[in-house]
């Protein structure tokens, strides 16, 4: 079992998929991190943005199981293929579910990294420099909940 952590301005008992903005990183979905300080900072970003209290709800993802039964696709790095599914997945206008995958996991595409990858889109820096500048980043982790069936293997603690 995985802890993962999702930060929000109120407390998550069900699940609703349709929620989550769309074109974001990974699509529209449930988002969530192993990391429970940056959880912290999004329950506050988000809280201030939205209203309401800035709140962590804390998860059981059985990894290995969704293994066996889910299409999951992992990042483990902020490589081109990962950057140009998350160009992708934020186009505006583009189709909302540019993939099949019911779980992605992989690295956040913050502000800084968005700039950078806005900068390749329009055309000011080329693939090579977008790779290069990512590999002096910071990069925080991000599990993407896709599918009804994907939430199936989160456990609320």
């Amino acid at each position: 079992m995985i802890r993962l952590y999702h930060g929000s301005n109120t407390e998550i008992d069900t699940i609703d998929l349709t929620k989550g903005r769309p074109f974001k990183d990974f699509g529209q979905g449930f988002y969530l991190t192993e990391l429970k300080e940056q959880a912290i900072k999004m329950s506050s970003r988000t809280a201030d943005r939205y209203g309401g209290i800035p709140t962590v709800t804390e998860f059981d993802f059985d990894m290995e199981h969704a293994s066996d039964l889910l299409n999951i696709k992992l990042f483990d790095s902020p490589n081109e293929e990962w950057a140009k599914f998350v160009m992708r997945n934020r186009r505006i206008g583009a189709k909302l579910h540019e993939h099949d995958f019911d779980i992605v996991i992989g690295p956040v595409a913050d502000d800084d990294i968005a700039y950078l990858i806005r900068n390749f889109e329009n055309g000011f820096i080329d693939m090579k420099r977008l790779l290069e500048e990512l590999k002096f980043k910071r990069f925080t982790s991000q599990y993407f909940f896709h599918s009804p069936e994907s939430i199936k293997f989160l456990h609320k603690c």
